[in-house]
């Protein structure tokens, strides 16, 4: 008897160990397709995601001498080779980026809540300076840029609110031309005792100190071609101008915006900030207020260490 249930045990540890390394196996055989990085046929990547400017950035440098190609000759094949690897270096950085406070791109596609193939379509967004030779012709590099903006308008809106709420008891408030947040401190995070810097994502929502949903993606009249928010450092709002702000900022938020000190972040990444109930009331007592959500007419002002981040 003794004999038989160690042969279970033992066969029902090999079942468990067998199903492991298949699910390991069907893992490596899915995510290098889409999140490999690093060195590829002798191409590399450098680059910054640029939430100031709104941005992602990259060079990617192809060495001849690890491909064993030789000029003249070999010039056309090179370009080849960079036109090829670009992408596939790139993806990763862009899987990775945050989407909200719970979930990067990468793990839309895991739940099919995007296909590869959509996210793919990426790369007729982005933009492309022509290879150039290194002055020692030992190498060939390229520059790419592409839009954040039209990162996040590529995604699915999935599930959520359409409307921005109306209050039942309304407060009076000025009409104003945009929404200026500004979260460059720790800030505690809601549920939990412990505080963070607010992270920049693609789709921030926004939340009162309530906890009632303020603000998200799909309020937007034109969730396709508008971004949810722009996101900045503290000295674009005290700029020695008119509006106390930087053209880029004015832009999204006119002359007058409303100023709101953010009380909190939310999230299992602390994405969203959170403000005062009668911060909120601001906004939502105003038709011309809940417009401005509605044409995204936000923005977050962040830490500056969260702005620019680079990758290798």
């Amino acid at each position: 008897m003794a004999s038989l249930f160690f042969s279970r045990r033992f066969y029902g540890f090999l079942a468990v160990f067998i199903l492991l390394a298949a699910g390991l196996g069907a893992q490596n055989r899915v995510y290098p397709a889409f999140t490999e990085t690093g060195n590829s046929r002798g191409a590399t990547i450098r680059g910054f995601l640029d939430w100031e400017k709104g941005t992602i950035s990259a060079s990617v440098e192809l060495s001849l001498a690890n491909t064993g190609i030789r000029l003249p000759t070999g010039r056309m094949r090179a370009e080849e080779i960079l036109e090829d690897e670009f992408w596939r270096l790139l993806r990763p950085y862009i899987l990775s980026m945050q989407v909200d406070s719970s979930s990067t791109i990468y793990d839309l596609i895991m739940r099919g809540e995007l296909s590869l193939s959509e996210f793919d379509r990426l790369e007729y967004y982005i933009e492309k300076i022509p290879p150039r030779f290194s002055s020692s012709l030992n190498s060939l590099s390229s520059d790419y840029t592409i839009a954040i903006e039209k990162i996040a308008a590529h995604l699915p809106l999935g599930p959520g609110v359409r409307v921005p709420p109306r209050p039942f008891v309304v407060t009076p408030t000025a009409n104003y031309t945009g929404i200026v947040i500004i979260a460059d401190t720790p800030l505690p995070i809601h549920g939990r005792h412990t505080s963070s810097l607010l992270m920049p994502s693609l789709h921030p929502r926004i939340w009162d100190s309530e906890m009632n949903l303020i603000f998200e993606r799909g309020m937007l009249e034109d969730a396709k071609s508008t971004a949810p928010a722009v996101f900045a450092p503290r000295d674009s709002i005290f700029r020695p101008t008119a509006s106390g702000l930087e053209s880029r900022i004015a832009e999204v938020v006119g002359n007058n915006p409303l100023r709101i000190i953010a009380g909190g972040v939310y999230g299992i990444n602390p994405t969203d900030p959170v403000i005062n109930r009668d911060d909120a009331l601001l906004i939502l007592s105003s038709e011309n207020n809940r417009q401005l959500l509605r044409e995204g007419r936000i923005a977050i002002i962040v830490n500056n260490s969260v702005l620019n981040m680079p990758f290798y």
